[in-house]
């Protein structure tokens, strides 16, 4: 039965999209289980549509294009859940390479233990970035879990993950467009799913490649994230009206501002090649502490679009 929908949303990505799809085509003992593969395509040009044409032939399941101008991480996802009425969604980003088991390693880890929403470990590529930098930023591309499949605690973000559509993403739009230019849409997902008893799962087999581009495999870019990254507790928590919780969030982000900061600036004079990770700690101090609207750094939409014409003038 073909119960499962793989979407891919892309942004003027030409070569590493043709490079998640081909590993998405390249899975294996998945069997019929897959009803298609989503392209949302969210460049306003409609960039990646002769791309996706081109692959079409050699795909072993149905290649959907879906076009959605506006751009905006959550706009995105939304347009690729319109586009299918799969029952388990899976997503893969257009900067990653999945194993040829990873997509029957979800579906094995989710079976095993009914978890609403399943993720997978991460292994950062960043073959650009300056020598001291690049097995900092591939630790902060990657992603690391538990060395088993289960259940686990605290979820990570979209990319590379497996959901059950009606109980993690409801509703027409699940996804909160207000998060289009800024990220973190799945923050505020999986805050409610948790609110509403969902569970969460880890598929320690599950395996994707991320390759940050040049543009991104930088110590500003990744720091941006940090801070963004940083704001998330406390933005949550002020989502929901909590404002104790956003209280707590705030000290403990004080206290990691003061204390990983001045490790930092001690690394700094003695030009560790591990000042990079106090840095970053630093960073996501500083964001639990300035959570408020308009401090978000925007890694999205417009202002990706800008980066991307940036790169090519």
């Amino acid at each position: 039965m073909a119960d499962v929908a793989i979407i891919v949303p892309t942004l003027r990505r030409p070569d590493s999209l043709e490079q998640a799809l081909r590993s998405l085509f390249a899975q294996e003992r998945v069997g019929d289980r897959v009803s298609e593969i989503v392209v949302v395509d969210n460049d306003p040009a409609g960039s990646a549509r002769d791309g996706v044409e081109a692959l079409r032939p050699f795909a072993p399941w149905p290649l959907v294009y879906v076009h959605a101008p506006r751009p905006g991480v959550a706009t995105a996802r939304n347009a690729g859940l319109a586009a299918t009425r799969a029952p388990l969604i899976a997503f893969l980003d257009d900067d990653e390479a999945a194993a040829p088991p990873w997509l029957a390693a979800l579906l094995k880890a989710q079976e095993a233990t009914g978890a609403d929403a399943v993720f997978g470990p991460i292994t950062g590529r960043a073959p650009d970035a300056r020598p001291w930098l690049k097995p900092y930023l591939e630790r902060f591309f990657g992603r690391d879990g538990p060395e088993r499949t289960g259940l686990i605690e605290t979820p990570f973000g979209c990319g590379n993950s497996l959901m059950i559509r009606a109980t993690a993403l409801p509703g027409a739009a699940p996804f909160d467009a207000a998060s289009d230019q800024a990220g973190g849409e799945d923050d505020a997902l999986f805050a409610a799913l948790r609110a509403r008893g969902g569970r969460f799962g880890w598929a320690a087999e599950a395996m994707v490649e991320e390759f940050a581009p040049a543009h991104r495999a930088t110590l500003k870019y990744a720091l941006a994230r940090a801070f963004a990254y940083g704001q998330g507790p406390s933005q949550t928590a002020a989502a929901s009206r909590d404002w104790p919780a956003v209280l707590r969030w705030m000290v403990i982000g004080a206290g990691q501002a003061v204390v990983w900061g001045a490790g930092a600036a001690v690394l700094t004079l003695i030009r560790s090649p591990n000042r990079a990770e106090l840095y970053d700690r630093t960073a996501r101090g500083v964001g639990k502490l300035f959570w408020m609207k308009g401090f978000e750094p925007h890694f999205y939409g417009a202002r990706e679009l800008a980066r991307l014409e940036a790169v090519k003038v």
